[in-house]
């Protein structure tokens, strides 16, 4: 390569500007992570549907067909998503990096309202990995993947040097199919909607951080890791009419809404008392120092949906194994628009910003 990044054009805030090199808060999920989509990426990579910056790419492939003359026409609409898990340890309480990695992109494809269908799997193994380490790590992608009904199909293998590969990195990649009349997306947030959760926030980023520094709690926290196609199929049996889902992995739920708020240019206004956080998880992350809401999730979904569906949606959701816990926890406003608030235990209201770089690092 000849031609070099001019950092002095950039437009971005000086966090990117500050950082000539890469740091691990660029891999965090928080502003850091945004700058170097926003800034890097986007430029670099440029389309319609990448703008879009959701869970998964929506593909449509009737619109690619050129030819007039094509007996090829009304092709279903696709959701495409990758993702790559370069967790650290590779086993923790309730799962390993082998079922973290189908359920990620299952349900990052799900967010879109698509029902997955095949995977791909890309692994990077370190040189001195036990095959009875990989052989686990497997079993336990192949039962995730029977689980949410997808098809493993394709995937590929590379071995790394001993000391550069923190014993296997997995990329999965998958596809899915979007029914009609289904159209969710990051921008479309309406004031009056209302934002629900589908239970405790912050199990899986607990879990991870209690293992990886020894912690011991009253209670094992186990990773919330699960696929979501299920739950989301269940709620679009109710009301096709949801207008967002977001899964909220890295950066937790604020990062997640703040995302939301910006792609819908709204306000989000969350009411802290009613944020569903188990007691050993409060409790844990009030030892660590750590804000439940910026904490990572595996299993768990952000809905915003308009407020005349909300109450059956969420009887619906109540019902089946991964919502039981579901709750509204706030409204979408016309008010401070590209924020998030929210009201306090106290009475006050605080902003809940997105996170420079990380609070938990390796979590996914």
């Amino acid at each position: 390569m000849t031609n070099t990044l001019n950092f002095e054009n950039w437009v971005c805030p000086l966090p990117l500007q500050n950082h000539p090199t890469i740091i691990m808060g660029h891999g965090g999920g928080g502003k850091l992570s945004a700058e170097l989509v926003e800034h890097l990426f986007l430029p670099a990579f440029k389309n319609e549907t990448l703008e879009n910056l959701g869970d998964s790419a929506v593909l449509d492939l009737t619109s690619k067909i050129q030819n007039p003359k094509s007996k090829i026409q009304n092709l279903p609409r696709l959701s495409f998503s990758t993702d790559s898990f370069v967790i650290r340890p590779l086993f923790f309480p309730g799962g390993n990096i082998g079922d973290l990695a189908i359920n990620g992109t299952v349900n990052d494809i799900a967010m879109s309202g698509a029902q997955p269908l095949y995977l791909s799997a890309g692994f990077i193994l370190e040189e001195g990995l036990s095959l009875e380490m990989l052989g686990t790590i497997a079993e336990s992608m192949g039962q995730a993947a029977r689980q949410a009904g997808v098809t493993l199909v394709t995937g590929d293998t590379k071995v790394v040097d001993k000391g550069h590969g923190d014993g296997v990195y997995i990329n999965t990649s998958g596809l899915g199919l979007i029914p009609e009349g289904v159209n969710i997306a990051p921008h479309r947030a309406c004031p009056g909607d209302v934002v629900i959760v589908n239970g405790d926030i912050g199990v899986h980023g607990v879990a991870i951080m209690s293992v990886r520094e020894g912690l011991e709690f009253e209670t094992t926290i186990e990773t919330d890791s699960a696929p979501l196609n299920g739950l989301i199929a269940a709620m679009l049996d109710v009301t096709p009419d949801i207008h967002v889902l977001r899964d909220p992995t890295r950066g937790g739920v604020a990062s997640a809404l703040n995302e939301i708020a910006q792609a819908s240019k709204v306000g989000i206004a969350l009411d802290e008392k009613q944020m569903p956080v188990s007691g050993p998880v409060r409790a844990a992350c009030e030892f660590l120092g750590l804000d439940p809401f910026y904490v990572a999730n595996e299993g768990k979904l952000i809905a915003i949906v308009p407020a005349a569906v909300a109450e059956p949606l969420l009887e619906r959701m109540q019902q089946h194994p991964h919502g039981t816990k579901a709750t509204v926890v706030g409204r979408v406003t016309d008010q401070h628009p590209g924020l998030v608030v929210a009201k306090t235990g106290l009475g006050g209201t605080r902003v809940v910003d997105m996170q420079v770089g990380e609070q938990l690092p390796r979590i996914c």
